[in-house]
């Protein structure tokens, strides 16, 4: 059984839309009990990686591509072992930068700062980070499993389970909240995106909830 509460609040979660740079801009980050190698092993090899999220295929290197099957895929832009992974991920403009350090205050602990940005013409306001907040916290949340030790018999059906569906219900009011704060979004462009994305990430408790009126 997932500890929701729990994992939900080992992440620090920020969303920003930067006129300067027109980009809205999604930051997670989690510690994990952990050495940094283990955990850039377990983001970066293909083994381990469909373990807890989903298998992972390309030419794994610098000006390389990848693609995670059934998802997103992209180039590699930057890569420096163990500390700074840097892709492109489902088009040219969206960027993913994973950020690893060692955490100073404990030992053998790692910190993964997860920066995922995209135009603000793509995103539309701040109110876009719904649509990828709660994808990106099931991914931590299965790297926290995985790291932990735990067995993740088929990662896609545990990310499809009612429990995880849960999950990603109350991180999308985490995100519907932050963004909120960031006076970058209205509340209708919140609301929009907050129905849009819990159909994605919880099709089958928002379609019990409208089955029972």
């Amino acid at each position: 059984m997932i500890d929701i509460a729990r994992h939900l609040s080992a992440v620090h979660r920020e969303v920003s839309a930067q006129p300067d740079t027109e980009t809205v801009r999604v930051l997670l980050r989690r510690s994990y009990d952990a050495e940094i190698g283990d955990v850039w092993s377990a983001l970066t090899d293909p083994e381990r990686v469909r373990r807890w999220f989903l298998p992972l295929t390309g030419d794994l290197r610098v000006g390389g591509t990848f693609q995670l099957h059934g998802n997103a895929g992209g180039d590699i832009l930057d890569c420096q072992p163990p500390r700074l992974l840097r892709v492109t991920f489902g088009g040219p403009t969206s960027i993913v930068e994973l950020r690893l350090t060692s955490a100073g205050d404990h030992d053998g602990a790692t910190v993964l700062e997860l920066d995922h940005s995209v135009p603000l013409e793509m995103a539309g306001s701040a109110a876009g980070a719904l649509y990828v907040g709660p994808g990106w916290d099931g991914a931590v949340l299965g790297l926290g499993m995985f790291l932990a030790g735990e067995v993740i018999e088929d990662p896609l059906a545990m990310a499809n389970s009612l429990e995880v569906q849960e999950f990603s219900l109350e991180s999308l009011r985490l995100w519907a909240a932050i963004a909120r704060e960031s006076n970058s979004a209205t509340e209708d462009e919140i609301a929009a995106a907050t129905e849009v994305s819990a159909m994605q990430f919880a099709p089958a408790l928002v379609a019990a909830k409208d089955s029972a009126g």
